[in-house]
């Protein structure tokens, strides 16, 4: 990577956004110049890129001059606002809210399926997918290329800090007075959705008359156009689960071609970005607690579906912080420009 750009972080201070930072230092990414951005409650705080501390701007116009790259994990409505303005001052957005994911002149991207959609967006705007999305579509991006995705039925098992380092810190106090017998906190049942410390939750926002959770909603709309085919069926369950991070998915594929176990794992040792832990005989599978501050999705179980012969079941893996967002952003920019 010989070109060095001027990099804008917005949410900077969020988990998301320390995790971009983390990983824009990792792939050592030419970052020329950083320029760190949150709220203006945020700013004047110090933050640290490459062993040199950084001083965080509020968020404006200015902040965005002679910028080539700004990634955004600030929320729909700073993203919704900002954004543009962004763009207009010449910088390439990728945005990780759900903002522009439905908008037809925004690219919605994986770059392990779709890396050429991010090519010259009309708005100068990409989004990246939804944390339970991402990590899903990597899976069956062989799969779909081999055979073409008929139906997925998938059921989540979401971690924590999805929702954010504010839930960590709930479920953490929930933990500690369910154990002591104390009650629960009012203010960590708000922001949790409920009792989430031995417990499950389903807490998204509702659509009452579909019976779906707006979390569900997105993964069947970003499948379609991640893959640009609108006749793919796809049944999502999302749950929240007591797992600090990294999210786990029972997967369920019919394809218009048959295909077997054997091929499905044939096609994932090969497929970049996968790595594929299966040896359940031997109880070896994927865990979210070996995939923290890792990139690849990780995939086992990977075993003919004998409730429908010729489709196949497996069970998918990743941090959800790392290629469920920041990972996936980064590498989003580095399609575009290298």
């Amino acid at each position: 990577m010989s070109k060095e750009l001027k990099v804008a972080v917005v949410g900077v201070t969020g988990a998301v956004g320390q995790e971009m930072l983390r990983v824009l230092e990792e792939r050592a990414f030419p970052v020329r110049e950083l320029v760190p951005v949150a709220s203006a409650r945020s700013a004047g705080r110090e933050i640290t890129f490459r062993g040199e501390a950084h001083v965080v701007r509020a968020i404006a116009p200015e902040v965005f001059e002679g910028v080539d790259l700004a990634l955004f994990s600030a929320g729909g409505g700073t993203s919704r606002e900002w954004s543009p303005i962004a763009a207009s001052k010449g910088a390439l957005v990728v945005d990780n809210s759900s903002a522009w994911r439905q908008d037809p002149d925004c690219p919605l991207v994986v770059p392990e399926v779709n890396a050429a959609a991010a090519k010259n967006p009309k708005k100068g705007i990409i989004a990246n997918p939804n944390c339970s999305t991402i990590q899903m579509v990597v899976a069956l991006g062989p799969l779909h290329a081999a055979a073409r995705l008929r139906r997925v039925i998938v059921s989540t098992y979401q971690a924590i800090s999805g929702k954010g380092a504010q839930a960590v810190a709930a479920f953490e106090r929930q933990a500690a007075q369910l154990a002591k017998g104390e009650p629960l906190d009012a203010a960590d049942l708000e922001t949790l959705g409920g009792q989430l410390a031995g417990n499950v939750l389903m807490h998204w926002s509702r659509d009452a008359e579909a019976g779906y959770q707006e979390e569900e909603l997105k993964m069947v709309f970003e499948t379609k156009k991640i893959f640009g085919d609108e006749s793919i069926r796809v049944s999502p369950t999302t749950v929240r689960v007591p797992v600090v991070s990294g999210h786990s998915e029972s997967v369920t594929v019919e394809c218009h071609e048959p295909l077997s176990a054997a091929q499905a794992r044939a096609l994932l040792e090969k497929a970049p970005g996968v790595v594929v832990v299966d040896d359940f005989a031997r109880g070896v599978y994927p865990m979210p607690i070996d995939c923290v501050g890792k990139d690849p999705v990780y995939v086992g179980r990977i075993r003919d579906d004998v409730g429908n012969p010729g489709g196949v079941q497996m069970w998918v893996v990743a941090d959800n912080l790392r290629k469920g967002a920041a990972t996936n952003a980064v590498q989003i920019a580095e399609s575009v420009f290298f």
